[in-house]
């Protein structure tokens, strides 16, 4: 990978405090485990929840890393897809990195455009002929759209995915191309690498 070295610090600095802040919250449990009094169930499922949390924004925190060595248009992207997830518009962004695509995609349709979020919110507008697709980009352009990402075939447990978070991670099995999804239904946002999807935070999951 080309990572870059990054220093997104308030996005750091909310995942420090949220690691520290279950740390503390382990050691309180680990403190009253022998009072048998005191009933840690309930205590469990709040480190859980707060985890699932922190997840969330360590993978905002590395995808922007990720995007920001291979396209000056990674801060665009975070707001196009808090744009999406806001109004609950699906949506399909591949970032092409190091590998080749052109033998891993059906193409679709020709854009050739400066990456904008106005453009993005526009091609994943409902009713768009272009809109089930997905954007492929490769720089800081938008070279395609509609185009047709091969289906993974693992079976994940205890997750019902639809067709396009079994795009995004069919085509990340595949190469190194970090895949961004917009659900429809829930407007939660998260990306494929190598074959696993991660949640990302946007201002809908946090709030």
């Amino acid at each position: 990978m080309n990572e870059t070295n990054c220093d997104f610090s308030p996005m750091k600095q909310q995942l420090s405090k949220g690691i520290q802040h279950i740390t503390n919250e382990l050691q309180y449990s680990l403190e009253i485990l022998d009072n048998e009094n005191c009933c840690l169930l309930g205590k469990l499922e709040e480190i859980k929840n707060k985890m699932i949390q922190i997840e969330s924004v360590a993978s905002s925190f590395y995808l922007n890393c990720y995007l920001s060595a291979f396209t000056e248009k990674y801060e665009d992207l975070s707001i196009c897809v808090e744009r999406l997830s806001a109004c609950r518009h699906g949506a399909l962004i591949v970032v092409q990195r190091n590998d080749s695509l052109d033998l891993l995609i059906q193409k679709g349709t020709d854009i050739r455009a400066a990456l904008t979020p106005a453009l993005l919110e526009a091609i994943f507008y409902p009713g768009n002929p272009l809109h089930d697709g997905a954007v492929l980009i490769r720089g800081n352009q938008i070279v395609s759209a509609a185009n047709v990402l091969p289906l993974t075939t693992a079976v994940i447990i205890g997750k019902k995915l639809g067709t396009r978070h079994r795009a995004a991670l069919g085509l990340s099995e595949l190469c190194d191309a970090l895949v961004l999804v917009v659900s429809e239904e829930t407007g939660k946002v998260s990306f494929a690498q190598e074959g696993k999807l991660h949640p990302i935070a946007t201002a809908q999951s946090i709030h």
